[in-house]
């Protein structure tokens, strides 16, 4: 491997310019880790309407721009801006991103020409290359949304100066969300007829962006390893268990890593308070002010449970729903809720915390300070979700000494360690079973550890924020990965 790659990393979203969930923080944070590493990086994202140019800083580059889709040559312009030193190009083209939402509408209905939207923003992203002149080494596409960049590759670029030599990496975040689309998209992006066959792009008679990116890309990974194991099974990989373990070991799982310039209680901006494993005082002073600002009693004998989240099935939230009016009536202690979706959920949450005042706070929505300020005074932090591929907010709960309580799976069971009641070791409280009871029966154990072994709960804390996920040590496992990935190209 070259002591320095040259990498294109093409991402749908991307911190801090359009984020709907983990995707855009590693989008946002991998390629500094990489740069740090001495690595030539350049990010390729689209221009929401959304993103605010002047805050960001947003300069147009490049007009117009050429990009042939099938039979047809579109044309859109490209921006740019700096995150942190790392170049970051947006793909400007009305037609497909000036609209309210990355995805879908208010309701929650996806856009019905997000197979062209995402098509043509993968082939802009090579095409750039070949504008700016950029030989990129390898070619890093994000989930389903660019996952045909290694198909373009090779049937497309296979002689191109610029790109023939490009290995491609395809990282899935969440293997539930695919991109299958009807078969009429599948003349506008230009794959030739002769690949639309069930062992490369075809699925069921429609196209699958997802299934063409295993099939394509020269290594695959996903977000943490116990989430690899999972998606090799039918029961967790919708669908893809064949497709995934064709590929052998070129299917791996590297965690997340966090960027702790961000998600640190010794340096967070967006708290009342600094605090530090030696000296927890501005926790107490972050947990009275998220009292306040969430409608509960502000007392600090009482544990509070955060939870940030989308509220949807996939994270548990109907489960906690089933079980939360309970707890609160059998235990002292409140919840902090932030988080927006399902409108059910929504409803629910918030007539919960009307018929308990005090004990129940919730922030239907968004809101960035709200999400620092509930992992910082939170004592712990509840995600109950049927899958999760590695999660952040457990990570970031443990950086804020706020135990996370976890159902077993993916990235949480890889990244909490379990509370040993016999030694007062361990990062965190686990259970397995995708049920309301046992949410109740663990969020009942964490919270009589709170009240009945606080020399237990003190240790965990301070096991907890000696943690270290930071990027370097997942930037060198994406380093080892880029290499495989160029001895594959060459073979």
């Amino acid at each position: 491997m070259p002591s320095q790659l040259k990498i294109v990393m093409i991402a749908a979203e991307c911190v801090p310019y359009a984020k709907t969930g983990g995707l855009a923080d590693v989008a946002g944070a991998l390629p500094k880790a990489l740069r740090a590493l001495g690595h030539e990086v350049i990010v390729v994202m689209p221009k929401y309407s959304s993103i605010d140019e002047q805050k960001f800083g947003l300069r147009p580059f490049l007009s117009p721009m050429g990009v042939w889709m099938g039979n047809t040559q579109e044309w859109c312009s490209i921006y740019t801006a700096s995150n942190d030193g790392v170049p970051t190009f947006f793909v400007d083209f009305e037609r497909y991103f000036d609209r309210p939402g990355l995805y879908h509408d208010a309701y929650y209905n996806d856009y019905l020409d997000n197979p062209f939207r995402f098509g043509f923003l993968t082939r802009a992203a090579l095409q750039l290359c070949v504008e700016l002149d950029f030989k990129p080494d390898i070619v890093h596409c994000h989930d389903w949304h660019t996952a045909l960049a290694p198909a373009f590759l090779k049937i497309w670029h296979w002689n191109d100066p610029i790109l023939s030599g490009a290995a491609s990496v395809l990282t899935i975040h969440n293997v539930a969300y695919q991109g299958n689309y009807d078969a009429s998209c599948y003349g506008y992006l230009g794959l030739q007829r002769g690949n639309f066959t069930a062992d490369k792009l075809e699925d069921h008679g429609r196209v699958n962006f997802l299934k063409g990116g295993i099939q394509y890309a020269d290594v695959v990974n996903t977000v943490s390893p116990t989430y690899a194991r999972e998606t090799r099974t039918p029961a967790l990989s919708h669908g893809m268990a064949l497709y995934l373990n064709g590929r052998g070991d070129n299917y791996v799982g590297i965690l997340n890593g966090v960027d702790y310039t961000e998600w640190n209680p010794a340096v967070d901006t967006l708290i009342p308070a600094h605090f530090w494993p030696h000296d927890l005082s501005g926790k107490a002073a972050c947990k009275a002010e998220l009292q306040r600002q969430m409608g509960l009693e502000v007392n600090s004998y009482v544990p509070i449970v955060g939870v940030v989240s989308r509220l949807a099935a996939q994270k548990g939230l109907d489960l906690l729903a089933q079980a939360i009016e309970d707890i609160v009536s059998s235990m002292q202690v409140q919840f902090a809720i932030l988080g927006s979706g399902d409108p059910g959920l929504e409803a629910f949450f918030r007539s919960a915390a009307a018929r308990h005042p005090g004990r129940i706070g919730a922030y239907i929505g968004y809101s960035n300070p709200a999400a620092h300020l509930i992992e910082a005074g939170a004592d712990f932090f509840v995600m109950p979700s049927l899958f999760e591929p590695c999660g952040l907010n457990q990570i970031y709960s443990l950086k804020y000494g706020t135990l996370p309580i976890v159902r077993a799976t993916g990235g949480l069971d890889d990244t909490v360690e379990q509370y040993n009641e016999a030694t007062g070791t361990g990062t965190g409280f686990k259970f397995w079973q995708p049920t309301p009871r046992a949410i109740f029966d663990t969020v009942g154990w964490a919270v009589s550890t709170y009240y009945d072994r606080k020399h237990h709960l003190n240790q965990m804390i301070q096991q907890a924020m000696a943690q270290d996920y930071s990027w370097e040590k997942s930037a060198h496992a994406y380093e080892n990965l880029y290499d495989k990935a160029l001895r594959n190209r060459q073979a």
